[in-house]
């Protein structure tokens, strides 16, 4: 339920705001005003217009055409200085700051302390810390930024923002790599901030979190503005049907697929971050890891999948011994992995689409040592049709697509390659109702084909609607093992907390 909303007039005001690219409309004449100290919150799908709006509202980008107004006063908003100037800030999903300064660096970058030519480092240190402190977040000022998990750098950018004094903040999937407690955490600085009269902007696709915190939602779809509700006199059911043009029943897709024979069986596999762990896997199966951020889930998968070293423990898959070294034999012997982190970790981010979806089979496409660029562009054809990527072209770099649209390159180019063992490690995470129901097909599809599924989902309702059997992760542990829909989310949160 939505918070009881405050009165004032628009803070900010967008009349026939819109924004075209070569060959693209990516914002069509959107009008919409944002209300002084309200929480307000931006829904769509991915591709819908919500990341260009928050670009020409930041300065990123500069409209193709339409008014800004700010507290009823026309501004150009063509450069990110000219935002900040206003108190205009963003947190973004992917964290945009340095990962080899320290915390308190990072929150003062730009804004540095210093005297006569100096940095004042332990000034600096002991005032991020008190901000830290003050705002809940559990987190040492004088760490390195990459020493901390993505949630934990996301509560450092978010303490960043809400330090330089922002009245208006725009929240982009601030939570889709917290955990439940870094996530109370978070609801709890918004609310202040609300308090304190800052307008909230807030896009996120768990939709439960925008009937958790906000006033009013508004609906982008291809571009358009399709409705600006009361999230009190609306539903999720709604949402979607506005968002996606489908019904709620759709995005909950699971097929049964019949449990064939055993595919990967591991007994007391240990190694950095884990410990004693044991599972089987059959072909036709999801078996579903869930856990709290730093739990050893990932950490396993990781192992499993020859990037880090065992410490104790065996393996078989496809009943012969299995014990990948590296990536790539893991990879000869049958297994693909769906990384944590997209944009870290599993794309090419300024190479091409195309490039991205072979990189798996470039080996197929060459003759001597020189790829086939004919054959290279018809298999790069064939997987974007396949998987419905919306890009330029097969030259676009992966940067310049929708959080979907480069997951979809991601799984892409391992249908390509082909597998026995699929590992998905949060692969929803920043996408849209469509885009999941899309991957969920995918993985019904792979079971059909005889594949066996490990999924990892932070996101307790998806990986207890997917799995078949559902594992749970506490400090590093496989704390308890159920079949995934006998059990209640209360006694699967108790067992990942350790209480």
């Amino acid at each position: 339920m939505g918070v009881s909303p405050m009165p004032g007039g628009p803070v900010l005001e967008l009349r026939a705001v819109d924004k075209r690219f070569t060959g693209t409309y990516a914002l069509k004449k959107v009008d919409l005003a944002f209300k002084e100290g309200e929480i307000h919150a931006l829904v769509g799908e991915n591709g819908a217009g919500k990341s260009t709006m928050i670009k020409i509202l930041t300065g990123a980008y500069v409209r193709s055409g339409g008014t800004i107004l700010w507290r009823g006063q026309e501004v150009a908003l063509d450069t990110p200085q000219a935002a900040l100037a206003l108190g205009i800030n963003a947190v973004h999903q992917e964290v945009v700051l340095c990962p080899h300064l320290r915390v308190a660096a990072n929150m003062f970058l730009g804004d540095e302390s210093t005297r006569t030519g100096l940095l004042r480092d332990r000034l600096m240190q002991r005032r991020a810390q008190t901000v830290l402190d003050e705002l809940g977040f559990r987190i040492d000022a004088g760490m390195l930024l990459g020493d901390l998990t993505i949630g934990q750098q996301q509560l450092v950018a978010t303490a960043r923002a809400a330090m330089r004094g922002a009245r208006f903040l725009i929240f982009d999937e601030p939570t889709a790599y917290l955990t439940r407690e870094e996530t109370d955490q978070l609801f709890r600085l918004i609310r202040r901030l609300h308090q304190d009269g800052v307008t909230i902007v807030y896009i996120s696709h768990r939709l439960e979190e925008i009937f958790e915190l906000a006033e009013r939602v508004s609906v982008l779809r291809d571009g358009a503005l399709v409705a600006t509700r009361l999230v009190a006199e609306t539903s999720t059911a709604e949402l979607i049907r506005d968002m996606v043009a489908r019904s709620l029943a759709e995005i909950h897709y699971k097929e049964e697929v019949p449990k064939r024979d055993l595919l990967l069986e591991v007994e007391g596999l240990s190694g950095p971050g884990f410990k004693d762990v044991s599972l089987t896997v059959h072909r036709g199966q999801v078996v579903g890891l869930y856990g709290l951020i730093g739990a050893g889930r990932s950490e396993f998968v990781q192992c499993l999948f020859g990037r880090t070293r065992r410490t104790a423990g065996k393996a078989t898959l496809k009943g012969l011994p299995f014990h990948a070294r590296t990536p790539a034999e893991a990879i000869a012997l049958g297994v693909a992995l769906v990384p944590e982190s997209r944009r870290d970790q599993g794309l090419c981010l300024n190479l091409g689409v195309g490039f991205n979806l072979n990189l798996t089979i470039f080996h197929r496409l060459s003759r001597l040592g020189i790829v086939r660029r004919a054959a290279e562009r018809a298999a790069a054809a064939e997987r974007m049709s396949d998987m419905h990527i919306v890009a330029a072209g097969q030259g676009a770099r992966a940067a310049t697509l929708s959080g979907g649209n480069q997951q979809k390159i991601v799984i892409g180019k391992w249908l390509s390659h082909g597998a026995d063992l699929y590992i998905f490690d949060e692969p929803t995470v920043g996408v849209d109702v469509g885009t999941k129901l899309e991957i969920y097909k995918i993985f019904a599809r792979l079971l059909r084909e005889g594949a066996g599924i490990i999924l990892i989902s932070s996101y307790l309702p998806e990986v207890q609607d997917l799995a078949d059997e559902l594992l749970v992760f506490n400090r590093g542990r496989l704390k308890s093992r159920h079949p995934a829909r006998a059990v209640g989310p209360e006694t699967v949160l108790k067992e990942a907390i350790g209480v």
